[in-house]
């Protein structure tokens, strides 16, 4: 191997170096602090070569540009935590979220045995104490903190836009670490594959791949639909019935409230069991979140809430977890993914509330969370670039004429006089022809991959596909 190769190779004691030096510099470290920090001198190459290998595998995140960069922790937030904070670590040995002295010592009282736990049973005082925008779980400051970093790109546009541009990547994510928190043995690269290829990895369980699958079209649900979804009956039980899809031992529970008395694994809490009461409870929860007009607590709320009532047989935090992302849907807000969450955390935090009716410890995992979430979406919507105005501009008209050709199965000849006309009765004079050449563009790039976007169903795109391909007669 060449000398400069030897050289160019990053072991963890170099990694250690480079965040050693970054944390040092709370407000950014520039390559050249970085530099003058490290035992061992660089070659400017090879210190570019590692910070950009870092960034990539999300171990450094980045500010500004060019000799202007900066390079920062992934894993701070400017929430302030209150003195006595503790750290714990995911299952790799990353420091990740930080905890609050009272989120600690929830944790604490968890590591006691079952056994030596209080067992306890549903609360109705916990739902029936919250005052939506009175008393709300984040304060002031916090939601004003999820709001400055997760409404940097929201416009006024239709529900759902900022969610349908960042759609592929959100589908892998949510998927991915929803599941993933689940137990789903799958890994990242496994899960980008069944999403986008339908290729199963070997040696899992059909299951796992089926978990993953539900997640894909629940969330296609919530985007596609999003100026209709919201906190009622039709959206929940839906969601519920995607998520649940062949993996209930009773299929007709798929989207129906439970009938039946359930259990919760290592832990002393007993959920209601009386059908009438979990619905009326159910409808409650709905109610008040509904009411609740900040985003951010609509969304913690429903995160507590929900699984606490646990109203299905099983799935009831899946559910959660997407749930909690409509209010940000419907407000093109950065949506929550989970990306990183411990899962021993996430479930500690579960059994906060179960057990103690104390949010304290999900509060810390969301914050954190929410704002992880930001900074990928962010940055996944800077590499974007900046929207086409004109595309923009006529985005709704496109929507129209292109449904229009598909669903009228239109051969390219008679695509092309319709598009002609169309234009001629709807778009200004003077952007007519840019319009149907955008217009022929869409519709010559069309494929299974993207046509969802105009709303179109599969067997309407089916069927359109086999007259498009079609070579026109002469």
């Amino acid at each position: 191997m060449p000398k400069d190769r030897i050289r160019d190779r990053v072991g963890e004691e170099d990694i250690a170096a480079i965040i050693a030096a970054v944390e040092r510099h709370p407000g950014g470290a520039s390559r050249e602090d970085i530099a003058k920090a490290l035992p061992r001198k660089l070659a400017p190459r090879t210190l570019q070569l590692w910070l950009r290998n870092l960034v990539k595998s999300e171990r450094l995140t980045t500010k500004g540009a060019n000799r202007a960069v900066r390079y920062h922790l992934p894993t701070t937030t400017s929430v302030a935590l209150g003195p006595g904070a503790t750290v714990p670590e995911t299952e790799t040995g990353t420091v990740v979220v930080p905890v609050s002295p009272v989120g600690a010592a929830i944790q604490q009282y968890l590591s006691k045995p079952v056994e030596a736990r209080k067992p306890v049973g549903y609360n109705r005082e916990f739902l029936d104490t919250y005052r939506p925008n009175a008393r709300p779980y984040l304060s002031t400051k916090e939601r004003a903190h999820l709001r400055e970093i997760g409404a940097r790109h929201a416009t006024a546009d239709a529900a759902g836009t900022y969610a349908k541009q960042i759609l592929s990547r959100l589908l892998i994510d949510l998927s991915w670490n929803s599941s993933r928190l689940e137990g789903n043995t799958y890994s990242l690269l496994d899960t980008k594959r069944l999403i986008e290829f339908g290729e199963e990895a070997a040696g899992r369980d059909r299951l796992e791949a089926q978990m993953i699958m539900n997640h894909k079209e629940a969330i296609e649900f919530l985007v596609n639909a999003a100026d209709e979804i919201g906190f009622n009956r039709y959206t929940i039980l839906n969601l519920h019935g995607i998520l649940a899809n062949n993996l209930l031992p009773d299929a007709s529970a798929a989207g129906r409230l439970r009938h039946i008395a359930v259990g919760i694994e290592r832990s002393t809490f007993q959920p209601l069991a009386v059908p009438q009461q979990i619905e009326e409870y159910f409808d409650q929860i709905l109610a008040t979140a509904a009411a609740i007009e900040d985003p951010f607590e609509q969304s913690f709320f429903v995160m507590a809430q929900l699984p606490y009532l646990q109203p299905f047989d099983d799935v009831n935090k899946r559910v959660s977890r997407l749930v909690a992302n409509i209010p940000f849907i419907k407000r093109n807000l950065s949506p929550l993914s989970f990306t990183d969450v411990p899962r021993k955390l996430y479930n500690e935090a579960m059994l906060g509330i179960y057990e103690l009716n104390d949010v304290t410890l999900l509060k810390d995992v969301f914050i954190w969370a929410y704002g992880r979430s930001a900074e990928q979406y962010a940055a996944a919507r800077q590499s974007l670039g900046d929207p086409d105005p004109f595309r923009f501009k006529h985005r709704a008209a496109l929507r129209q004429v292109v449904a229009d050709v598909v669903r009228e199965r239109l051969d390219r000849k008679t695509a092309a006089a319709f598009l002609t006309r169309w234009a001629e009765e709807n778009i200004a004079a003077d952007e007519r022809e840019r319009f149907r050449e955008m217009a022929e563009g869409e519709l010559l790039s069309l494929h299974e991959g993207n046509f969802a976007r105009y709303q179109v169903r599969p067997s309407e795109f089916k069927s359109w596909q086999g007259i498009w391909a079609k070579k026109p007669a002469h």
